[in-house]
This record gives C-alpha cells, sequence and structure tokens, in this order.
C-alpha cells in the first residue's frame, strides 16, 4: 500500500510541476539540453530539438537564432560552458564525461543561427 500512495505522491507531484519545468528550459536553456544556456539574444527554433538516445550515448540536436554578434555568443558559451563541467577541446567543442558538444554559428547579415549537436565520443 504504502508504494502506491508513494506512487501517487510522486504521479501528483509530476503533474503539478512538470510544466513550470518545461518552461523554464524553454525561456533559458536550448532545447533538449537540461543545462546548456541560451545565449542572450538568441531564441530556440521551435520544433527544432531532436533527442535519440542509443546503446552508445545520446545524440540530441538543437537550432537557436537571434539578431546578435556571433563573436559574443561565442565568448559566451567559451565562459560558461567550462563552469558547467565542459571542456573546450577546440574552438565550438566542448567534451564531458564522454561526450561531444559542438556548436556551430553562422551568422547571415545581422541574423545570426546557433547549432548545438551532441554525441557520444
Amino acid at each position: 500500500m504504502t508504494s502506491r500512495r508513494q506512487f501517487a505522491m510522486l504521479l501528483g507531484l509530476a503533474l503539478c510541476f512538470g510544466p513550470l519545468t518545461a518552461l523554464h528550459a524553454a525561456d533559458g536553456f536550448v532545447p533538449g539540453f537540461e543545462d546548456i544556456p541560451l545565449a542572450p539574444g538568441l531564441t530556440a527554433v521551435p520544433d527544432a530539438a531532436m533527442s535519440f538516445d542509443s546503446a552508445g550515448g545520446r545524440i540530441v540536436e538543437s537550432v537557436a537564432t537571434g539578431r546578435v554578434d556571433a563573436g559574443s555568443v561565442a565568448d559566451f558559451y567559451d565562459r560558461t560552458l567550462p563552469q558547467l563541467g565542459w571542456q573546450q577541446a577546440d574552438a565550438g567543442t566542448y567534451r564531458r564525461e564522454g561526450e561531444e558538444l559542438v556548436i556551430e554559428i553562422a551568422q547571415s547579415g545581422d541574423a545570426l543561427t546557433v547549432r548545438f549537436a551532441l554525441a557520444p565520443r
């Protein structure tokens, strides 16, 4: 009986707080990544995130856009990601716990597109 009660409590909490978690992730973090913040000025592209779990690890891709300078976005991730445990391997490439995150930044006029790709290494 206790396990049913615990299950009901957990289900209730998930139903109550699940939407808040989704909203928080959509507002401040790259979709599909629970701990990769969106750089200031970027907005996630709706429905552009893809996530897949495989035997070798997870694969996640997402896209964000904005009217910001490419250099300021690159600097933001160079400063922020090491604080989250990522080690820079190359320009735009970071590694942590058997995963590799590649951030590709493309500027076209004043529009910027940023692609985030995570894969096992």
